[in-house]
């Protein structure tokens, strides 16, 4: 297992050539491949992501109606278009779709698409399918902030929400500090973000044991990830952000194809590497830590999201798919924490967790195999 790489690109993204086949457009020119063959390449992938998208758009509108559908009590499909579209219908339907379930799943899947462009990236730069904001670091300073916040200042919402944002910077300026050693290697990177993640930890940890009773219930609710709650007031900042950080990152794509590969080879093709290494992760950290501030630290979806979109894209980076993946497995999760008990909601954060944790172990029992063959 080489330092850099993690796991292997086998065992990240799957047999089949699907890594060579995505790399070809940046690799190209270096190995002299025939222009014709490489435009041939580009032009199936490009039409590859964009039935991604289409089909990941299209999941992510079935999701949102289905979301409005389900809850304590279920609502018709008609009476749900009335409701979000026309505004009309019993007005008890009309008050829960419109301003209860329309802007939670809405928060859902901005929610889930910064997490799934921030956890792309962080694997891209390192080289490592194991990294992502929630394992290297990023979510347990927005963690320690938001409880800081809660159990000493006692503060309100939007306090929280500020000291969480805070708190994921502040992490991520702390583990580019420790990792710095004239550049940043991604081995480093991840590293320097684990041990940094396991002190936040301790230090959250440390603070709910000291805390009141109440106050730690507070904490607790925040920390298990849940949208519950989640109105129109927190969808604003979310736009903007998406606006923002998605085409910034597909700006920087072609930094990021180069920075997969390798740092001599990115440099090779004209990638200044420090220089995009910093604003990539700088888009990954501003990702992860406005959803992070909006619904808590919510596990595994920027970890399960890259994977899954490589392997509907074929192809070792993609940055929009990966945000969609992330946008509807998000949603997903809510609806299932809504809809499995509904008369005792589980924390879209927990759903997460439970489908996140045997999909890491899956990964690491599988590197092992390829590792011993």
């Amino acid at each position: 297992m080489s330092p850099g790489h993690g796991v292997g690109p086998e065992a990240a993204y799957g047999p089949g050539g699907g890594a060579v086949a995505g790399a070809a457009g940046v690799a190209g020119a270096a190995v002299g491949l025939a222009p014709g063959g490489v435009g041939a390449l580009r032009a199936a992938g490009r039409r590859r992501s964009r039935r991604t998208c289409l089909l990941l758009l299209g999941a992510a509108g079935a999701g949102l109606v289905l979301s409005l559908c389900v809850g304590v009590f279920t609502i018709s499909v008609v009476d749900v278009v009335r409701a979000a579209v026309l505004d009309r219908g019993v007005h008890d339907v009309v008050v829960t779709v419109r301003e209860l379930r329309l802007p939670r799943a809405v928060v859902a899947l901005l929610v889930g698409a910064l997490l799934g462009l921030s956890g792309t990236i962080f694997q891209g730069v390192t080289r490592n399918p194991l990294a992502s904001p929630d394992i290297i670091g990023i979510t347990a300073g927005a963690s320690a902030a938001a409880v800081v916040v809660i159990v000493v200042a006692h503060g309100g919402r939007a306090a929280v929400t500020a000291g969480a944002l805070g708190g994921a910077v502040a992490a991520a300026a702390l583990i580019h500090l420790v990792a710095w050693r004239r550049g940043i290697s991604p081995y480093r990177l991840v590293l320097a973000g684990i041990g940094i993640a396991a002190v936040l930890n301790a230090v959250t940890a440390l603070l709910l044991s000291r805390s009141e009773i109440w106050d730690a219930q507070r904490a607790l609710l925040w920390l298990s990830g849940s949208l519950n709650g989640r109105g129109w007031s927190v969808v604003p900042p979310l736009l903007v952000a998406v606006a923002v950080l998605v085409p910034a990152a597909l700006a920087l794509t072609r930094s990021l194809h180069a920075l997969h590969l390798d740092d001599d080879l990115a440099r090779g093709l004209g990638v200044s590497v420090e220089r995009a290494r910093l604003g990539l992760l700088g888009v990954a950290v501003a990702a992860a830590a406005v959803a992070t501030a909006a619904a808590g630290p919510i596990a595994f979806v920027a970890f399960v999201a890259p994977p899954v979109a490589r392997r509907l894209v074929r192809a070792p980076v993609t940055v929009l798919p990966a945000a969609l993946v992330g946008a509807v497995l998000l949603l997903a999760a809510d609806v299932v924490g809504r809809g499995v008990a509904p008369d005792v909601e589980l924390p879209v954060g927990v759903v997460t967790g439970l489908l996140g944790a045997p999909y890491l172990l899956w990964l690491l029992a599988r590197a092992d195999r390829l590792r011993e063959g």
